[in-house]
């Protein structure tokens, strides 16, 4: 995992990587590490594919985490992501994976992961995952996500 700005793929031409697993992930200093903030990112058209059907898979990932010392580089995490669109896995696997993943690269003070999936058989699939309890007294909004999201 590259951790220095001059390893970083920003600024330069980088392609979408094969899988997740191939994918790597940029860390760059946290320039505020002594305060408690929440930084997000959502992803609205996030796809994977179903490893039975070989069907498209469409969600919305929203990330909300609060960073320690490193913060994920925004054209490496968007690479990652659009990684799955060619992997085979369920729901609950993409989604634990992106914050095992993250989790792992960033060590942050308190990490969650929403996945709104769109409906596969006429059932939405919604998996949440999270390091912990998130630190007392932060400010932390809704993910801005309905739970149940028809078609029109």
């Amino acid at each position: 995992m590259a951790h220095q700005h001059e390893s970083l793929q920003l600024g330069k031409p980088a392609s979408v990587p094969a899988s997740p697993e191939e994918a790597v992930l940029d860390r760059v200093p946290n320039p505020h590490p002594d305060t408690d903030y929440v930084a997000r990112f959502t992803c609205p058209e996030f796809t994977s594919i179903c490893p039975v059907t070989g069907q498209p898979d469409f969600g919305i990932i929203v990330i909300d985490y609060v960073p320690g010392a490193w913060l994920v580089e925004s054209k490496s995490l968007k690479l990652f992501m659009f990684s799955f669109r060619n992997h085979g896995a369920f729901h609950e696997d993409c989604t634990v994976y992106i914050g095992k993943r993250l989790s792992a690269l960033l060590e942050p003070r308190w990490m969650r992961v929403g996945g709104y999936w769109f409906p596969r058989g006429g059932i939405p699939i919604d998996v949440f995952w999270q390091t912990g309890a998130p630190p007392a007294g932060l400010f932390l909004p809704d993910q801005g996500v309905p739970p149940y999201r028809p078609r029109g």
